[in-house]
């Protein structure tokens, strides 16, 4: 029995030494320790001893287990060690390589158009304010001096929501003159950037949200002048020096009197054709159409409670979308809403 012993251990240190996964290892304890392992089927036959051998072969065979057993651990723990060096070999990263590049984002057009204008404004001591995009009838349409029955109020163009029309989406920033004249005494400059809404079809120059930036100054002492100067100079800062502006006589119940302005169209110089051919930009008009604007209507002053006869201002609202499409010569506003990078990338 103990040369049978003695065999069984050399036998497991051999396979052991052979082994190369840890799966081997377990296989192996079944096979040498298990219930029916070969050391297992030698102290079985135990019985057969004498009373004098049993003790020596008990703890020879002890003795054994315990070898083998030890061997099973150093054989993990090495396998363990082994295939942990591969897997960071294998996973070996190198500090020295240069990084990949990670895409940068950077201003959408009209974020960096909008941006120039309120550096503009702000440069001349205007001041920026924000409203609700959600507004009272009162504010959008009754206090800028909007009648009843106005074209503006019809609900195929604007976004009521509630059923006795006194609650909508703003279709301008211009309720933000109202709030602004209501809260501040004058003198009062301030510029108003923001979404509006209106029930426009979406086309290559319409939408049914836009942004629009509403101007405002009141003081003493303000005139038609003013506006032109301070006009001009946003479009000479935005579009270049050589940029040239028009002004033509127009209509708009909150201001009196009122124009719109135009700049002259940078791609054909104000000519309305390229080599014979209608310019696309203007459609032939030579002028670009940009903004409205006028003298505060002295009505829309008295029901702020500011008198007119001491004081006067003016106020323009500009699209900032048309600005954008001015300064980068874009010919689709839809454009500008779709997120396509292979647009936003060429700014």
């Amino acid at each position: 029995m103990k040369q049978q012993l003695e065999t069984i251990e050399k036998k497991a240190r051999e396979a052991l030494a052979e082994v190369r996964e840890s799966a081997e290892l377990e296989a192996l304890r079944v096979k040498f320790l298990g219930k029916k392992g070969e050391l297992t089927a030698v102290l079985k036959k135990m019985g057969s001893l004498s009373p004098e051998e049993r003790p020596q072969m008990g703890q020879l065979a002890n003795q054994i287990r315990a070898h083998i057993e030890q061997e099973i651990e150093t054989r993990k723990t090495e396998l363990a060690a082994a295939a942990l060096d591969m897997k960071l070999t294998a996973e070996a990263i190198d500090v020295t390589m240069p990084p990949k590049t990670v895409p940068i984002g950077h201003k959408h057009p009209m974020s960096i158009v909008l941006d120039e204008m309120k550096e503009i404004f702000i440069g001349m001591g205007y001041d920026v304010v924000d409203g609700p995009e959600v507004e009272l009838e009162s504010y959008n349409f009754t206090k800028l001096n909007t009648p009843a029955g106005h074209p503006a109020r019809d609900r195929q163009d604007t976004f009521y929501t509630t059923e006795d029309d006194s609650v909508l989406l703003r279709t301008q920033t211009s309720p933000m003159q109202i709030r602004v004249m209501e809260s501040r005494k004058p003198p009062i400059r301030i510029i108003s950037p923001g979404r509006v809404y209106r029930k426009d079809e979406v086309d290559a120059t319409h939408s049914p949200m836009f942004h629009q930036m509403e101007g405002l100054v009141i003081d003493k002492g303000i005139t038609m002048a003013d506006l032109k100067g301070a006009l001009t100079q946003m479009v000479k800062l935005l579009y270049g020096e050589d940029s040239v502006v028009r002004f033509r006589p127009h209509h708009f119940p909150f201001t009196e009197p009122s124009c719109e302005v135009d700049v002259r169209c940078f791609k054909c110089c104000g000519e309305g054709e390229i080599e014979g051919h209608t310019c696309s930009t203007c459609h032939g008009e030579g002028w670009i159409e940009i903004l409205g604007a006028g003298m505060v209507h002295p009505w829309v002053l008295e029901g702020c409670g500011i008198d007119p006869n001491e004081y006067s201002g003016f106020a323009f609202g500009c699209g900032v979308e048309r600005m954008t499409m001015n300064r980068f010569a874009i010919n689709d506003l839809r454009l500008i809403f779709e997120n396509d990078t292979r647009f936003l990338e060429q700014f």
